[in-house]
């Protein structure tokens, strides 16, 4: 049976990571361990990524200017989403 990696939250695929990453520096695993470790923290870091764009999108909205293009940023009215 192939074990559930996926993270339960955010904070802990950042301390995941941050383990994973310690690992590597110190050269503590062999290489077939650093290869996996590695592509686990890349599985991670693209995890993290996804959830802080999803933040972003969630509490910003684009500005767009009388030409059509954008000009900035605004906080989202939670009530107008």
């Amino acid at each position: 049976m192939a074990k559930d990696t996926t993270p339960q939250s955010f904070e802990q695929a950042l301390a995941r990571l941050e383990t994973i990453v310690h690992q590597l520096e110190t050269g503590s695993a062999s290489l077939e361990d650093s290869i996996g470790l590695y592509t686990e923290g890349q599985t991670l870091k693209a995890y993290c990524e996804a959830k802080l764009a999803d933040a972003q999108a969630r509490i910003e909205k684009i500005q767009v200017g009388a030409d059509g293009l954008a000009v900035g940023t605004v906080a989202l009215d939670p009530k107008s989403a």
